[in-house]
């Protein structure tokens, strides 16, 4: 039986992600200081040791996030652990993980774009006062509404009863004071360094459209869906086309999951740190099982 694999995206990050996986594997090690070469500087101090400052800033979070997936995939296969594949998708930055498993591009070119991508979305973090907000309860379009009473942006679709709005900061606090108003339990505010997937990431994804331009992508080895409409994604001007849109238009990882779920996929590998995908597969379909592989002793023996 085949196993769909999903990666982690931005949130997820934790000080100490992939330490256990280095000490335990030549194969998880190769990539962390591959990666390092790549960079240019030490992703893996900053991984393993932070602060969490550092490591959640955008431009070092992201490049963090595809390398530590990356590596547990690589662990698997070094111990003869990787199952057949039969489909993948990623949480926003998660997506570029799950195209380079689909085998879209390799490893040092999907960090670079991954690196530019936290860069520039970084520069459009700082440019603006951006903030973000999960909404608990109440349905899609009562969030659609609300977005539109206070002049953001829908973000993220994750699993029923949770939504994401993304925006100004003061608008955003708005939107929060009047959630419950408008049928929700709870807003929770997010951690997060900007408004991702929003209008305020328009300068981020123009820069990065022209980034991709000359990028060598291939064709999908196997099915990869993506953020901007939840559907299967094979042609490679229409990857780099979605990633672009992916960065200012909400994540459908709802859509994303019952799409691999239609291909008959019922067991899952989350590769990345912590167990959010698993959190909300739980909402979205209760027969999926969801193994969360953050470190060494979560892999299969």
């Amino acid at each position: 039986m085949a196993v769909a694999f999903i990666f982690s995206g931005q949130g997820a990050q934790a000080v100490g992600m992939g330490k256990t996986l280095c000490e335990n594997s030549a194969a998880a090690q190769k990539v962390f200081d591959q990666a390092n070469d790549v960079l240019g500087w030490d992703l893996k101090s900053a991984c393993f040791d932070g602060p969490a400052e550092t490591l959640t800033e955008t431009r070092v979070c992201q490049p963090a996030l595809y390398v530590h997936g990356v590596a547990v995939v690589e662990t698997l296969r070094e111990r003869g652990k990787l199952p057949q594949v039969g489909g993948v998708a990623g949480l926003s930055l998660g997506e570029l993980t799950a195209l380079h498993a689909a085998g879209v591009f390799d490893f040092a070119t999907g960090l670079q774009v991954v690196a530019e991508r936290g860069r520039l979305m970084q520069e459009a973090c700082e440019a603006t006062n951006g903030g973000m907000t999960s909404l608990l309860g109440g349905d899609l379009q009562a969030a659609y509404d609300l977005a539109r009473k206070h002049d953001v942006d829908v973000a993220n679709l994750n699993c029923p009863g949770q939504t994401v709005l993304s925006g100004d900061k003061a608008k955003i606090a708005e939107a929060m004071a009047d959630a419950q108003n408008a049928g929700f339990k709870r807003a929770i505010p997010l951690n997060v360094a900007g408004a991702y997937h929003s209008r305020l990431m328009q300068p981020a994804a123009d820069a990065f459209a022209a980034y991709l331009a000359d990028k060598p992508f291939a064709t999908p080895q196997i099915p990869v869906f993506t953020n901007t409409t939840g559907q299967e994604v094979s042609n490679p001007d229409e990857i780099k086309q979605a990633l672009v849109t992916q960065v200012v238009s909400a994540v459908r990882w709802e859509d994303c999951f019952r799409g691999l779920v239609s291909l008959g996929m019922t067991e899952f590998y989350e590769c990345g740190p912590g167990a959010t995908l698993a959190g909300l597969a739980k909402r979205i379909d209760r027969d999926a099982v969801v193994s969360s592989l953050g470190e060494f002793a979560d892999l299969p023996l």
